[in-house]
């Protein structure tokens, strides 16, 4: 079985007034759903009102991502799955849930790791 990222960038959760809480809670059950089926590694969102950092070799850090590269937000799913085609329905159901596409992609995953 694969681990398989689902996300979606924060620009692209547009959500009409009032239906926040609704979104809030149809992605919490399709997560319970995950859970349930034993197919849930984890889940989250960026939190970005923390700016991000980045470490150097030598510790030095220096704050904010990459300059060049696009900002890493929004919402983050790991589940592990026997196929893409898997994937894809538990991908249909998070989008439906979040009220906005999702991204999805095998997750380089190192079991010795």
């Amino acid at each position: 079985m694969a681990k398989y990222l689902i996300s979606f960038p924060s620009a692209a959760m547009v959500v009409p007034d009032g239906e926040r809480e609704a979104v809030g809670r149809d992605a919490r059950a399709v997560i319970d759903e995950a859970k349930a089926a034993g197919v849930y590694v984890f889940a989250g969102g960026i939190d970005e009102a923390v700016l991000s950092a980045r470490v150097a070799a030598d510790g030095t850090v220096t704050e904010g991502g990459y300059p060049w590269a696009p900002p890493l937000n929004g919402g983050f799913t790991v589940l592990e799955l026997p196929s893409r085609a898997a994937a894809v329905v538990w991908a249909a159901r998070l989008a439906k849930a979040c009220r906005c596409s999702q991204e999805l992609r095998v997750f380089g995953f190192d079991p010795t790791s």
